[in-house]
């Protein structure tokens, strides 16, 4: 039982140092910003990881074109992870290229592009985000341990040091759902 118990307090520890940096929640708040403005002006968000981040990729994205907390209208997030897509390009083309090619085909210059990568050195997901990049997007990482390759080389950028993915991921998808309540409380304030 004392090996779970540790395990909640490493969780624990690993949220509180987050939001004992204040930049963390700045960024938060200046992010939420930039992808209600993109909304504003009919830009979208795209996502992608892999793995459990694909989970949480997915799970951003339908609070977004389903519901969060109220009734709104449906926002444009597109989160990459059609079966049939990535067997296609991985099959064709290379694993390295499921996520870069649907954001050439996709992503326009303003959109909000969220690469997830617990390592930071996920070759799949920092093609598409130097695409993303190259393209004029608003560029975000969520990353982990030391922030590997993609480290300093986003607009945004949260590296958080956990030890095991697990930990990682449970920050990344708290800071995604805080980020929608932030874009929601911009667009729409009544449902607060």
């Amino acid at each position: 039982m004392s090996k779970l118990l540790d395990s909640f307090l490493i969780a624990q520890k690993t949220l509180n140092d987050f939001i004992a940096d204040q930049e963390n929640i700045q960024r938060v708040d200046d992010l939420a910003k930039d992808l209600a403005k993109c909304f504003d002006n009919g830009g979208k968000s795209i996502i992608f990881g892999n793995g459990g981040s694909a989970c949480d990729a997915a799970h951003f994205a339908e609070e977004f074109t389903g519901r969060f907390r109220g009734d709104r209208k449906s926002l444009p997030v597109i989160a990459y992870n059609d079966a049939s897509h990535i067997t296609c390009v991985g099959n064709d083309y290379g694993f390295e290229e499921i996520f870069s090619r649907p954001t050439e085909a996709f992503c326009q210059k303003g959109d909000v592009v969220i690469g997830l990568s617990t390592s930071g050195n996920s070759a799949n997901v920092i093609k598409a985000m130097d695409v993303a990049k190259a393209k004029g997007a608003i560029t975000v990482a969520l990353i982990g341990k030391s922030g590997g390759k993609m480290k300093g080389q986003y607009d945004y950028e949260w590296i958080i040091p956990g030890e095991t993915s697990d930990r990682i991921q449970e920050i990344h998808m708290m800071i995604l759902h805080i980020l929608i309540e932030g874009v929601e409380r911009i667009l729409f304030p009544d449902n607060y």
